[in-house]
C-alpha cells in the first residue's frame, strides 16, 4: 500500500513514522516533509497548499491512503477534491473544518448545545468591540477568528491591552482577512489540557490525553507558542472521566443534529478547574506536539486505525497503548516565538541513545541537516514512569547543537 502524509513538521514525521511501521504499507511519501522524513519517506517538493498538485500526485501514483497534517488544506477542502475523485482521505470535510477555520462558528456551536465553555461576544468592527469588552472583567481574552499560525490570541491584563490588541487586528490588519471578527472571551482559571479524538461518522473516540507547554519560558512564563513540549499519559480523577463523556455525547449530539458529517480528527482544547472542563477551542487536525508523544505509545496499526475510522468501522477496543511514558522535549531557535534565524547547522544527531526518537519539526537537509523553523526538533523519549521518561530525554536534549539553541527546562515536573 502507498501512503501520502501532508505537512512539514513534527507532527507529520510521527505520523509518517507510525503509518512506516505498518506491515500493510509499501511506501510513504511526504510533501513537503523536511530533514527528518527525508531518512525513510520520499519528499515531495509540492506545497500542502497545492491541492492540484497533491490531487495530481495522489491520482499518478494510486495513493491507497492520504493523511493530511495542517489545518490550511483541510479549510480549503482537499478532503471534498479526494472524495470526489474517488481517493481515499483521512480528514474532515470543508464543512467541517469550520470548527477551526472560525472561531465564532465554534462557539455558537457551543453555546447552542449548551457545553460548557466561556462567555464570550463576537465583534466585527473596532468601535462596538471598544463598547463590548466593557461586559467583561480583567483579564479578558481576545481572539482573531480565523487561522492565525496560533498567533491570533491575546490575553488581555487591562484595558489598554485590550485596546491594543483590538486595534492591531481591526485597524493594522495584522490578521488580514482571518481578523474581520474578533471573539472576545472571559479568562478562564485552570488547567490546560488537551484531548486527541478520532472521529468515525460523528462518533468520538478519545485517544489518551498529553499534557502540552504551551508557554516559551520555565515556569508557564512568558509568549504563547506552538507548544514547547508534552508527555502522555495524564491521570485524571473519576469525577473529570465523567464530565470529560458528558461534553463527547453531547457534541455527538451537536454533530448529528446540525447534520454534519464529521469523519477524521478532532482536537479538544480543554480548560479543567476542580474536575470541571470547559472547552477553549477545537483545532481539526493531529495536535503538535501532542502527535509526537501519543504515536510511540499508539499499540496498535496506525494505517489500519485510520481505514477503519474512514469506513465507520472502529471500535473502542481497537485504539491499543503501551503503558510506558511518553515525553517530548522541543528544541526551538533562539528568539521563537518572535524573530529567529534559519539555516544553523544541527550536531550530535547520530550520537543520541538507540531508544530516543528524534522527529523534526523544522529542519533542511543538504549537505547536513539545518534549522529551517522556530520549532526544530522534538527529543522524545519513552520509560517506565515520567521521570525516566524525563530524565532520557533531556539527557539526549544535551547532545544536539546548534547556534542559539533553546529548550524549556522543566517539561514533565508537575
Amino acid at each position: 500500500m502507498k501512503v501520502l502524509v501532508i505537512g512539514n513538521g513534527g507532527r507529520e514525521h510521527a505520523l509518517a513514522w507510525k503509518l512506516k511501521e505498518s506491515q500493510d504499507v509499501d511506501e510513504v511519501y511526504v510533501a513537503k516533509g523536511n530533514g527528518g522524513t527525508e531518512s525513510f519517506c520520499e519528499n515531495l517538493d509540492i506545497d500542502p497548499k497545492n491541492i492540484d498538485e497533491l490531487l495530481k500526485f495522489a491520482e499518478d501514483k494510486k495513493i491507497d491512503l492520504t493523511v493530511v497534517g495542517p489545518e490550511d488544506p483541510l479549510c480549503m477542502g482537499i478532503v471534498d477534491a479526494f472524495n470526489k475523485k474517488g481517493l481515499k482521505i483521512f480528514g474532515p470535510n470543508k464543512e467541517c473544518a469550520r470548527f477551526e477555520k472560525s472561531k465564532e462558528f465554534t462557539k455558537k456551536f457551543l453555546e447552542k448545545y449548551s457545553i460548557p465553555t466561556a462567555k464570550y461576544e463576537s465583534f466585527e468592527n473596532y468601535e462596538d468591540a471598544i463598547k463590548g469588552i466593557s461586559n467583561f472583567g480583567y483579564p479578558l481574552v481576545v481572539k482573531a477568528d480565523g487561522l492565525c499560525l496560533g498567533k491570533g490570541v491575546t490575553i488581555c491584563e487591562n484595558k489598554e491591552e485590550a485596546e491594543n490588541a483590538l486595534s492591531k487586528i481591526f485597524k493594522d490588519k495584522i490578521f488580514g482577512e482571518e481578523g474581520s471578527t474578533v471573539v472576545v472571551e472571559e479568562f478562564l482559571r485552570g488547567e490546560e489540557a488537551s484531548v486527541l479524538c478520532l472521529v468515525s461518522n460523528n462518533k468520538l473516540f478519545p485517544l489518551e490525553r498529553a499534557k502540552d507547554h504551551k508557554q516559551i519560558y520555565d515556569g508557564d512564563k512568558g509568549s504563547n507558542t506552538g507548544g514547547v513540549g508534552t508527555y502522555s499519559p495524564v491521570e485524571a480523577s473519576k469525577e473529570l472521566e465523567k464530565n470529560l463523556e458528558k461534553i463527547y455525547r453531547q457534541i455527538e449530539n451537536g454533530l448529528d443534529s446540525e447534520k454534519l458529517s464529521y469523519s477524521g480528527i478532532l482536537f479538544i482544547g480543554f480548560m479543567i478547574e476542580k474536575d470541571k472542563p470547559k472547552v477553549l477551542e477545537f483545532n481539526v487536525r493531529f495536535g503538535d506536539p501532542e502527535t509526537e508523544v501519543l504515536m510511540p505509545r499508539l499499540d496498535c496499526d496506525l494505517f489500519e486505525i485510520l481505514n477503519r475510522t474512514i469506513d465507520g468501522k472502529l471500535k473502542k477496543e481497537d485504539i491499543k497503548w503501551k503503558k510506558e511514558t511518553c515525553l517530548t522535549v522541543i528544541m526551538c531557535s533562539g528568539g521563537y516565538p518572535e524573530s529567529y534565524e534559519k539555516g544553523k547547522e544541527i550536531t550530535g544527531l547520530n550520537d543520541i541513545d538507540k531508544d530516543i526518537i528524534v522527529f523534526h519539526n523544522g529542519t533542511k537537509k543538504t549537505d547536513a541537516i539545518y534549522t529551517n523553523g522556530g520549532r526544530v526538533l522534538s527529543v522524545t523519549a519513552l520509560g517506565n514512569d515520567l521521570k525516566e521518561a524525563r530524565e532520557k530525554a533531556y539527557k539526549n536534549v544535551e547532545k544536539i547543537k546548534f547556534d542559539k539553541a533553546y529548550f524549556r527546562k522543566d517539561i514533565g515536573i508537575k
